[in-house]
């Protein structure tokens, strides 16, 4: 864009107005700082609701309810879903949440029954404590890596939610967004220990793994049609588009905020082109004793974009950062109905808050350089 040897002078021209400058990228760093939260939101709502050709569970829920209190079946429906051609496994799972509406502190309990964990702790990986503790203990939970940092939880200790008492034999870590801010319990202990519920017999939901994910809709549909006609007819889908149609108020919510993320950018800009304007105004003259010394008009519109440049990466640079940083502080999950979506930061939403208000600065400093790059050096000293 321009030769190296002009950068300290790009530099000081920035440095020249330092409460100018601290202003501006000030101002840019907190719209960065919104637009990268409202985007590691968004990318937490797609990893929880994107269906993608390796899901291979299945949602089987109570058909028209929503709050898992709500949905009750009964737990020996599992052995006719496991009878079914290209079913692999079928787990009855009970869930209690300590509150149904959306919030961003939900403890959620689920029973699984204790031969059932193995399978789902091989993509586990146990951060403290130990699953054979789990398994010694009926009262035991093994509860999510976010969870027991947001709740300063660890091994040993006990915590009540929703009535139920629990001893937490186990942190665990996972890539998959629902076992992060759980606790998972023995299920017969839940159905008891429950405040609510009827008890043994019964679950909220079953998940069932198929064999082939290009039959999950095959095997979905197979499943509502063996319960058509029982007492307690049944709703099935892929676990993701469960979590999308149950969180479909939240996702709208999060879709809305991403008007805000852009309006944030459409305000560094303005910012930033109001500050460069003001800058280049300030220096007609300098600009004219540099055309004099040889500098061609297209130069200093190149180092009047430069600094639109420079206050964009600084402003950036520091709003990512402290979105970055809040966001792995607060350990923020979004839940309803027992179900998580994650605010993590990640590298990739980062780089890309930062390369926008790169890109903001110098769509910002093109209309100003442009009428410096055009005006002429006897106009440029005849200017106030």
């Amino acid at each position: 864009m321009i030769a190296p040897r002009l950068i300290p002078t790009v530099l000081r021209q920035v440095l020249r107005h330092r409460t100018r400058t601290l202003l501006t990228a000030a101002g840019v760093a907190v719209a960065m700082f919104l637009f990268v939260t409202v985007q590691s939101l968004q990318q937490g709502v797609r990893a929880a609701t994107e269906v993608t050709a390796a899901d291979t569970t299945l949602i089987v829920y109570r058909e028209n309810r929503f709050c898992p209190a709500t949905s009750r079946l009964p737990e020996h429906y599992a052995e006719r879903i496991a009878r079914l051609p290209g079913v692999a496994s079928v787990t009855p799972m009970k869930v209690v949440v300590n509150n149904c509406r959306a919030s961003l502190d939900v403890v959620t309990f689920r029973g699984v029954p204790a031969e059932d964990v193995a399978p789902m702790a091989a993509k586990w990986r146990i951060v403290a404590g130990s699953l054979e503790e789990w398994h010694r203990r009926s009262d035991s939970a093994l509860i999510g890596e976010r969870m027991a940092e947001r709740r300063r939880l660890r091994p040993g200790m006990s915590f009540d939610a929703s009535g139920v008492t629990v001893s937490i034999a186990g942190i665990i870590a996972s890539s998959e967004p629902q076992d992060q801010n759980v606790a998972y319990v023995h299920l017969p202990f839940l159905q008891q220990a429950a405040a609510t519920g009827p008890g043994l017999g019964v679950v909220t939901q079953f998940n069932v793994r198929v064999d082939d994910p290009a039959h999950l809709r095959e095997i979905a549909a197979q499943i509502d049609e063996l319960f058509r006609h029982d007492q307690d007819p049944t709703t099935t889908r892929p676990e993701k588009a469960f979590v999308a149609q149950v969180g479909a108020d939240v996702v709208e919510i999060v879709g809305f905020a991403r008007y805000l993320g852009w309006g944030c950018l459409a305000a560094v800009l303005a910012l930033v082109a109001n500050a460069i304007v003001l800058g280049v105004q300030d220096r007609v003259k300098e600009h004219a004793v540099l055309q004099t010394l040889g500098f061609r008009g297209g130069l200093i519109a190149r180092m009047i974009i430069a600094e639109g440049l420079v206050l964009g990466l600084l402003g950036g640079a520091a709003g990512t950062a402290m979105a970055a940083a809040f966001l792995a502080w607060g350990k923020f999950s979004l839940s309803t109905e027992g179900l998580s979506i994650h605010v993590s930061p990640d590298v990739r939403t980062s780089m890309i808050g930062l390369a926008i208000a790169a890109g903001v600065g110098v769509a910002a400093g093109l209309v100003p350089a442009a009428q410096a790059g055009r005006r002429e050096i006897a106009q440029s000293f005849r200017a106030v």
